[in-house]
């Protein structure tokens, strides 16, 4: 079949393979269908418009297309059982280079452009594609049960994947790789901001219980980006999420950035060469096992006014700190998030510190973990990090190995300190630190 402009398909079919210009692109009004698109390319005009629709459809296959130069790709609204495979589609809508810092929060009526979005879709698979050179991969709104496999979402403006309230979903093999941008402030293309809320994965608008597994997202202006707190005050916290065997190294930024969310677990993940392998401010009971961090400029894990983490067995190597915790207090939080008005309750065990400026830095009212704040802003009994224990760890060649500031109920049990060469352990105002069987460099205890 020969497509043409506004074409409406309503029963299986085999695209003749061609170069077709359809400025309005086609439409697809069936259920349990297969389009084959035969390697067929579906032209726009001025990236406007959407090359192919879908609203209401059930069981539907696309495959083998070829699209570009539309706004979207592929639009799927309020769909189930959709498949999309085997696709490549291009040069589709974006905001042009050198100029904005993206907003994460745009609802779907005003998505950025996009290789394929979704919108209220449910059951639906997308894999084996190729989405590179725009603004965004794939862009997913208010879905359930998505797979989305092994696709090629690299070198992209925005964003390779966006979840905006999609939960219950499996996000395997896809490659992010190089999703950034930059956003020049004053002084021109010499000042300003590498990455610019470009991200391989956005996951905002409590997108919760989804899987990653086994992605690429490196070199972009952060890997993975969770945001639990819209710019309302919303709580819309993105929890629950298993993030297991992915690489988001090389960000100018931000490996895996999640604030305000919770139960999220982040297991044997690459977190290398950042300025941050994880951030997690504002963030609870979450999980980080058997990850790989190594030469972060700042920190390998920083969080404020965090608590209830567990950290057990990951590698820290030639970071700035190891492990950066701190807090502040901040007004606006305050009421919303009572419970954040510290750090504490943290297990910190079984990890390897090496080679890093600190190994283990706590510290109360702080700027970014390094910096005091005013002395105005200082002293309230309730920013004091509390009930953190750090037991079976090793904390070897690093500049200093624990440091703890105003600090209190501090557990320092079992850890090998050994060779920190300005000191294994310092403190600074704190309360009751229960020191004991810690092995020292000269082979006795601390």
């Amino acid at each position: 079949m020969k497509p043409t402009d506004r074409l409406s398909v309503r029963e299986s079919t085999t695209i003749d393979s061609g170069n077709y210009f359809l400025p309005n692109g086609i439409t697809i009004e069936a259920n349990d269908i297969a389009i084959d698109g035969n390697g067929a390319h579906l032209v726009g005009l001025n990236r406007k418009g959407v090359g192919i629709q879908l609203e209401g459809c059930r069981n539907v296959t696309l495959r083998n297309f070829r699209i570009s130069e539309f706004y979207h790709g592929i639009i799927c609204k309020d769909c189930s059982g959709i498949l999309i495979e085997n696709c490549e589609i291009n040069s589709t809508a974006e905001v042009a280079a050198n100029t904005i810092f993206l907003d994460i929060w745009l609802p779907s009526d005003r998505a950025y452009g996009g290789a394929i979005l979704l919108t209220g879709c449910v059951d639906c698979e997308i894999r084996d594609n190729n989405f590179q050179h725009q603004q965004s991969g794939i862009l997913t709104y208010h879905c359930r049960n998505l797979k989305v496999i092994n696709n090629l979402v690299n070198y992209n403006s925005g964003y390779g994947i966006h979840l905006y309230n999609t939960c219950d979903s499996l996000f395997e093999r896809n490659s992010a790789d190089y999703c950034s941008r930059f956003e020049p402030r004053d002084g021109g293309l010499a000042f300003g901001h590498m990455g610019a809320d470009a991200t391989g994965f956005l996951i905002v608008h409590s997108s919760c219980r989804n899987i990653f597994r086994r992605n690429w997202a490196r070199m972009g202006g952060d890997g993975f980006f969770l945001a639990g707190l819209s710019p309302d005050g919303d709580k819309v916290g993105c929890n629950d999420n298993l993030f297991e065997e992915n690489d988001a190294s090389l960000s100018p930024n931000i490996a895996f950035e999640a604030t305000f969310s919770s139960g999220n677990k982040f297991l044997n993940n690459y977190a290398d060469r950042c300025n941050y392998g994880f951030w997690l401010g504002f963030s609870w009971d979450n999980v980080i096992a058997g990850n790989r961090m190594i030469m972060n400029r700042q920190a390998g894990i920083g969080v404020e006014n965090g608590h209830g983490m567990v950290v057990e067995s990951n590698i820290l190597q030639s970071n700035g700190h190891g492990i950066l915790l701190w807090t502040h207090y901040v007004e606006q939080f305050a009421t919303q998030f009572a419970d954040h008005l510290t750090s504490y309750d943290w297990i910190i065990t079984k990890n390897t510190f090496t080679k890093n400026g600190r190994g283990i830095r706590i510290a109360a009212d702080q700027d970014h973990g390094i910096r005091k704040l005013p002395e105005e802003r200082c002293g309230r009994e309730s920013t004091r990090p509390r009930d953190h224990k750090i037991v079976e760890n090793d904390i070897q060649d690093n500049r200093i190995g624990i440091e703890l500031i105003s600090a209190d109920n501090t557990i320092v049990e079992g850890n090998i300190l050994n060779c920190n060469v300005e000191a294994n352990f310092r403190e600074d105002d704190c309360n009751e630190t229960v020191r004991r069987n810690n092995l020292g460099s000269g082979g006795g205890y601390l």
